[in-house]
């Protein structure tokens, strides 16, 4: 699959057209940023470990009928997907409380949701990537009330798939925050990425932090930390698939 114009540039991937114009490669790099891009840096080797744990959980969440943008991982960094037309919602889930909520709202640190919470953040930079209730995504035409109502769905069976089996492997699900599109046929994709730069990720027992939330705090150790999530998760099939040791 040759990759062809660059279709759209993120502040860690990049979008290219293929010569299937259903069909884009998804480039994962290695810029990192927090803060809507206050902070920034470029650390060897992310975007290799985020393309590949992302791989595996796509594939995961494949596996119990919810439909992706993934199609194969061409090689660590380089995944082939889908072409979607992005829906502009940041849709973010909440099982334990860490982070901006406890900053913005008085909760405790660590306090589990039953049921989780969801949270629809307007993706915009302009604007700062403001919280949406359903009434301003839909009067701003970003979305229609039945669409997003599937997307809630669709979200919260695929945090009670990816808990399962995350914590079967040792790792608490804090929290994680996803993307949609539209296919060509107007069904509902979940697209973008699953991986520490997008989700919190904690030791079940020690609650060791194993995502971007290092980065965040100014502490060392993001890639030996992301690495760890990939030996956790991946299985023999993956790694010789995917060529890698851990």
């Amino acid at each position: 699959m040759k990759s062809e114009k660059l279709i759209y540039q993120g502040k860690a991937k990049g979008v290219y057209e293929t010569d299937d114009p259903q069909k884009v490669i998804v480039e994962f790099r290695d810029d990192i940023t927090a803060g809507d891009g206050a902070k920034k840096d470029n650390i060897n080797e992310k975007g290799f470990w985020n393309s590949i744990i992302s791989a595996k959980l796509f594939e995961i969440i494949e596996e119990e009928g919810i439909k992706t943008q993934y199609i194969d991982l061409i090689k660590p960094g380089l995944m082939l997907s889908w072409k979607l037309e992005m829906i502009p919602l940041e849709v973010i889930t909440r099982n334990i409380a860490a982070g901006s909520l406890l900053r913005r709202y008085p909760f405790e640190p660590k306090q589990t949701f039953d049921p989780p919470i969801i949270q629809i953040d307007y993706k915009s930079d302009e604007y700062g990537d403001p919280m949406l209730n359903d009434d301003i995504a839909i009067a701003l035409g970003l979305i229609e009330k039945e669409n997003l109502e599937k997307i809630k769905e669709i979200t919260l069976k695929i945090n009670k798939v990816l808990r399962k089996f995350l914590e079967s492997k040792g790792l608490l699900f804090p929290d994680f925050k996803i993307e949609y599109g539209y296919d060509t046929e107007g069904n509902i994709v979940l697209g973008d990425e699953i991986s520490p730069d997008t989700c919190r990720f904690w030791d079940a027992e020690t609650c060791d932090i194993l995502d971007k939330d290092l980065f965040r705090q100014g502490e060392s150790g993001v890639i030996e930390a992301y690495k760890r999530v990939a030996s956790i998760i991946l299985d023999e099939e993956n790694k010789k698939k995917w060529n890698i040791e851990l």
